[in-house]
């Protein structure tokens, strides 16, 4: 009961690698702030993220941004496995880094790399948690799986389309009981007490 109760003010991120994203980095962290802010106006107050290179960095680093004007917002590092960041770029890695060292919790979910620890790690955000931020080109992949899933648990589900800016709501077309948003983006290794 107490995890359920948690999971209704948490909301986790997907998306697509920066080599597939379709737009810069700049255009998906303007997205990922409206997203964040909006879902923090609805009371959400831990987020998530699945630390992987593009999407999941860029919006830990927005909410450790916020949570340095707003302390009661929490970040949870999910890793699908201890040292999945290994192959990356001296950047990419720096990144990673300074977020986990100013993470809430850090969550490794495989103990070490498998054909599918990556969705095991997806599964478990989705399942700690009541909305899903997604910046989606409708490619297969990872994204697209941890969104199928997200439908199936009715999670709230806001989708940013990066080829065509446009912010749409899951839902609209399956007949599920759970919320839609409707975004208009025109503009612009502890324990946790309590997230």
């Amino acid at each position: 009961m107490i995890e359920e109760k948690k999971c209704r003010y948490r909301c986790c991120f997907t998306g697509h690698r920066p080599e597939k994203l379709g737009c810069g980095e700049a255009t998906a962290k303007a997205k990922l702030c409206h997203a964040i802010d909006e879902a923090i106006q609805d009371g959400y107050v831990t987020f998530i993220s699945g630390m992987a290179r593009g999407v999941d960095i860029w919006g830990a680093e927005l909410v450790l941004e916020r949570r340095a004007t707003n302390p009661a917002l929490h970040l949870i590092c999910a890793l699908p496995y201890a040292g999945f960041e290994q192959r990356w770029s001296p950047q990419w890695q720096m990144r990673y880094q300074e977020i986990l060292q100013q993470a809430d919790l850090i969550k490794t979910i495989c103990p070490s790399y498998s054909m599918v620890a990556f969705q095991q790690r997806n599964e478990w955000m989705v399942d700690h948690s009541r909305r899903l931020i997604a910046i989606y080109s409708g490619s297969p992949g990872g994204t697209r799986n941890t969104l199928e899933y997200a439908k199936q648990k009715k999670l709230e589900i806001a989708i940013y389309d990066p080829k065509n800016g446009t912010i749409g709501a899951s839902g609209k077309e399956a007949e599920t009981p759970y919320k839609s948003l409707l975004f208009s983006l025109k503009s612009a290794k502890n324990t946790v007490t309590n997230p």
